[in-house]
């Protein structure tokens, strides 16, 4: 990852500690923006119904039709800002220390969970459906030692690649590994 991107990441989420780097950042698939994309369409077919009806027949609402496309354009327009914000900022972090996944809803809703690398115990991944299996995006699950739940990471571009870099960072930080040096030296 570029240098430029790990500091704006870090300013971002707020990573002060000077020792934490930044492995990985992703964010989830683009298809999540499908059903907004969709719904968007049967927004633009509202909008000019009207407009197709008056211009057909020469009705005198014609004028008010105009005025009707430009509220649904409007409506279109603050509804697709709001999904591509959505999808944009909600970013899944992995750094040498923790897991941080950062879940934007909206423009003014924001939620951040964080996980210590030192507490997984178990990373699993699934690709589902013709969709994932032909794009290459799935579910990264995530458990813990605790047992209090997990992470469940959706819409994830290539899965696997995800839990390698997961893995390996968490076999970095293992402190069975550390124990494990202290004795043979």
């Amino acid at each position: 990852m570029q240098e430029h991107k790990r500091e704006r990441i870090k300013k971002r989420i707020k990573i002060t500690d000077a020792d934490e780097k930044v492995i990985t950042v992703q964010r989830q698939f683009p298809i999540v923006l499908r059903r907004s994309l969709i719904y968007g369409l049967i927004i633009v077919t509202l909008g000019i119904l009207p407009w197709v009806f008056a211009f057909g027949l020469t009705l005198s609402w014609l004028n008010i039709s105009y005025y009707w496309m430009l509220a649904c354009a409007i409506f279109l327009i603050l509804f697709w800002l709001r999904a591509w914000v959505g999808w944009h900022y909600s970013i899944y972090v992995l750094t040498n220390d923790r897991l941080m996944v950062v879940k934007q809803n909206g423009l003014f809703t924001r939620e951040v969970a964080d996980l210590a690398l030192h507490n997984i115990q178990n990373v699993n991944y699934k690709i589902k459906g013709l969709q994932g299996a032909m794009f290459g995006f799935g579910t990264v699950n995530i458990d813990t030692l605790s047992g209090s739940g997990g992470f469940k990471l959706t819409y994830v571009h290539k899965p696997a690649k995800l839990q390698k870099m997961i893995m390996e960072e968490v076999h970095k930080t293992s402190p069975a590994k550390d124990t494990k040096k202290s004795t043979s030296e």
